[in-house]
């Protein structure tokens, strides 16, 4: 669901995307090359200058495969304590981190604190395996990948739970798990799998239904732009068309280079790079879209102002020229707002960084792990097979040749697709049998497409938010917060103490 944590690998990033979830960076938290990252983004993933912080890194010994008796392999995962609320008593809260580093800034700002302090609580936040510094093997090989699922995961959460609650003497308090994006599915399947173990759940902006094609994010992206204006996602459509056109004309490949920014010139037709450098642009949008307006300065996130408002006035402007040339003043935009010279939109280059194995690689912050476990287990491939979307260029076959190219599935199509059906056999998708998880989401994120928008029973309640974006609920709240978001804080809160008080 995540993976930006304005990790900016190398020389220049690939672009502003990275994975479904996690997603995010530069503007987002999360590196923008490796696709789907950003749009899958960790809520809780790293800046570079995540030391401003002084909360201490801890080590749990952990297992490193909890489903073969016969391993006695472990390994040291970080966590996170903040212990500056809690009473005797009170409750235990824990953070589920995901598809990047753990942001220990999380262990001092945020909603779940407010909650915190009101009822006493103990908080932790556990880094998800394979991500930040908590690594279980020596290096990312996919051989070494196979330890890398949320099963395994979750398995991590239940022995971090149970080995924690007797040394610290929490074994008969009640732990409520949080997480949003992919860990608020994470959430949603702990308190699924291990209810003995975690009494409730906060499962926000958590997508609880797999599937290998997800055209309908871009769906929700064409109209959280036409909310501002109708005519916005029009002209973005009208420029990928037009710029689709350009790039199979030889002679057009200069002018998009220049117009674009680009590193280097195009040099190659195939379908791969232009799908990669479409793809690249249309993420410029998409990630915009995802966190229009949370606050996630606390973060230490740049480009929080360019929100829906000024990508659709800048595609609205008369004036830059015609729609192709507007779109190409977006993609300037964004790179000058990132301090970055130009863009380098080469696929080779993409696979390059992706196939490096190595802890200190250029996608080892999360961008190699997430998209690994996209092909392995979700999919969640934002594809342009949708008529109803603004973009060009990057259908789902794209998607799925790059599970062939970078951990060299013969047979990607079948092989996601059995992935994804075992998942939502393993969690039942939206058919969720369990009691006391509560699902918030927001009208503008396109992760509400696959999340829990409807209550599903009493004990299964949604909190959808009308005119907010990915996780806006589990940001500090601030005066410009629209009303319809400080009352789901409020409600969701009225939902906890009612839980903890079962």
């Amino acid at each position: 669901m995540a993976f930006w944590n304005s990790v900016l690998f190398g020389k220049v990033p690939r672009l502003f995307k990275v994975v479904a979830i996690l997603a995010c960076v530069a503007c987002f938290p999360c590196d923008a090359r490796f696709k789907g990252f950003r749009r899958f983004r960790n809520q809780f993933s790293a800046e570079p200058n995540e030391n401003r912080h002084t909360v201490e890194d801890q080590w749990f010994i952990q297992r490193l495969d909890h489903f073969n008796g016969a391993d006695t392999r472990v390994w040291k995962q970080r966590y996170f304590v903040n212990d500056s609320f809690y009473k005797p008593g009170g409750p235990v809260f824990l953070m589920i981190g995901g598809e990047g580093p753990a942001n220990p800034a999380w262990m001092q700002y945020g909603t779940w604190l407010t909650y915190a302090e009101k009822l006493g609580a103990l908080c932790l936040l556990l880094e998800h395996r394979f991500y930040g510094k908590s690594h279980p093997t020596e290096d990312l090989s996919t051989d070494n990948l196979h330890y890398l699922s949320s099963r395994q995961a979750l398995a991590d959460l239940a022995h971090f739970r149970t080995v924690i609650a007797e040394e610290r003497g929490l074994t008969d308090r009640k732990w409520v798990a949080f997480g949003g994006s992919y860990p608020g599915s994470l959430a949603t399947w702990f308190r699924l799998k291990y209810p003995h173990l975690v009494h409730a759940s906060i499962a926000t902006s958590a997508p609880v239904y797999a599937t290998v094609n997800f055209p309908e994010y871009l769906e929700v992206v064409w109209r959280s732009l036409a909310s501002e204006s109708p005519e916005c996602p029009q002209l973005v459509r009208e420029a990928t068309d037009t710029l689709l056109l350009r790039l199979h004309d030889p002679s057009s490949l200069d002018n998009i280079t220049k117009d674009f920014r680009l590193c280097s010139k195009l040099s190659s037709q195939s379908f791969m790079d232009i799908a990669y450098f479409l793809e690249s642009l249309a993420g410029n949008f998409m990630d915009v879209v995802q966190y229009n307006e949370d606050n996630r300065e606390f973060e230490g996130v740049v480009g929080t102002n360019i929100t829906i408002k000024v990508l659709c006035g800048v595609m609205l402007d008369s004036s830059v020229g015609d729609p192709y040339e507007r779109y190409a003043a977006v993609a300037r935009l964004m790179l000058q707002t990132f301090s970055q010279p130009c863009l380098d939109a080469q696929y080779t280059h993409y696979l390059q960084d992706m196939r490096n194995i190595s802890w200190d690689g250029p996608a080892s912050g999360g961008g190699r792990q997430w998209v690994y476990q996209t092909c392995t287990e979700f999919g969640f491939y934002q594809s342009t097979d949708s008529p109803n979307q603004p973009f060009s260029g990057f259908p789902l076959r794209y998607h799925l040749q790059q599970c062939a190219d970078l951990y060299n599935l013969s047979d990607p199509e079948r092989s996601v697709a059995e992935a994804v059906k075992q998942t939502n056999e393993e969690y039942g998708g939206y058919d969720i049998r369990a009691t006391r998880i509560v699902f918030p989401n927001g009208s503008v994120d396109p992760w509400h497409a696959l999340g829990v928008t409807s209550d599903i029973s009493r004990d299964l309640p949604a909190v959808f938010i009308k005119g907010t974006a990915h996780c806006a609920n589990m940001y500090p709240a601030r005066a410009q917060d629209l009303p319809q978001l400080s009352l789901a804080r409020d409600h969701i809160f009225l939902l906890l103490q009612k839980w903890l008080n079962e």
